[in-house]
């Protein structure tokens, strides 16, 4: 009996001993063809914005580094909630993506109830990519020349003066309602179908200011056809030196970007986590990608997944806190 159960013991030893070594040299192995076959990049918005730029930026980058086709897929509807869930149901094989901005991510898993997926559960985080500032903008006709202007004006009419954004729960609208209550302030939001027609009532003077993503408005105002009075930031923008800081205008804890990151579905083997996280910071390097970013105000960001985890948690804490704060609502 005791010759018997020393066998056992030797043959379970035996096994537990050889078990992670064959699911190392499996994961190994997953990483040493990956890819293999076409990768998809699931953007969840649709085509032209600033999220599809990213994919489509490192997509044919990627495609001639591996010889593999990187294909980027738009899944628009639900502020980006449903092509967040199909990747969330995707095989966690390394060869389907979400390209994605903060808003799946952070934003609209407080504004929507029963959503499909768990955004702090439910994926493997691999890089933010990029962000972008935001950036307090009024058209070029407003008698506001400064943030002071505007405090002021705000605290004389409760309530009056309007904002545009590019829709309920986006980065811009949150802004708008962080803004008010740092500074014990309130306005009107009007929420747009997207950036363009926000971009055109404010110049078109439809409505009195709006914060938007630096990016998507530095044409505009370069081109004399907004005015920027402050910048959501810690520090001054390389593409607007010129424009001061919330901070300096003596507005604290009013830093916001927008930002765009990559995300896999949950159970991805560590290997090709770590293969496809080089390939990602090493597209987004590319001196052409950061060219076309950096030039129109984005900030190259690249970090690791532990990094990204971090990140993640302390945006949606802080956003979570806004809404709470705000009783804002989207449903």
């Amino acid at each position: 009996m005791k010759f018997l159960m020393s066998a056992l013991a030797i043959g379970l030893t035996a096994l537990t001993a050889h078990a992670p070594v064959h699911a190392q040299s499996h994961a190994h192995a997953q990483a040493s063809t990956w890819p293999d076959t076409p990768i998809t990049l699931v953007v969840p918005f649709p085509p032209g914005g600033s999220t599809d730029q990213v994919a489509r930026a490192i997509s044919p980058i990627l495609t001639e580094k591996f010889k593999q086709t990187f294909v980027v897929d738009n899944k628009a509807g639900a502020t980006g909630t449903i092509g967040a869930a199909i990747v969330k149901r995707a095989a966690p094989d390394g060869h389907t993506f979400l390209v994605t901005s903060l808003g799946p991510l952070v934003i609209t898993p407080h504004l929507i109830k029963g959503m499909q997926y768990d955004p702090m559960k439910d994926f493997d985080l691999i890089t933010v990519a990029v962000q972008s500032p935001n950036i307090l903008v009024v058209p070029t006709n407003s008698p506001h020349k400064s943030v002071a202007d505007i405090i002021a004006y705000e605290k004389a009419n409760p309530g009056k003066m309007t904002f545009a954004s590019a829709g309920n729960g986006t980065s811009d609208h949150l802004t708008t309602e962080l803004f008010w209550q740092q500074t014990g302030t309130s306005g009107s939001h009007i929420p747009y179908k997207g950036g363009a027609p926000a971009h055109l009532a404010l110049m078109g003077s439809q409505v009195d200011a709006s914060f938007q993503n630096i990016n998507s408005v530095v044409g505009y105002i370069k081109g004399g056809k907004m005015r920027a009075l402050a910048i959501a930031s810690p520090t001054r923008s390389a593409v607007l030196p010129d424009v001061p800081t919330l901070s300096e205008a003596g507005i604290q804890n009013v830093d916001v970007t927008s930002w765009q990151a990559i995300v896999a579905p949950k159970g991805l083997s560590p290997a090709v986590r770590d293969k496809a996280h080089a390939a990602f910071v090493e597209a987004l390097n590319d001196p052409k990608v950061k060219e076309q970013f950096t030039s129109i105000g984005f900030e190259m960001v690249t970090n690791t997944p532990a990094q990204f985890a971090e990140f993640q948690r302390k945006e949606y804490t802080r956003w979570k806190q806004v809404i709470e704060t705000g009783k804002i609502s989207i449903e």
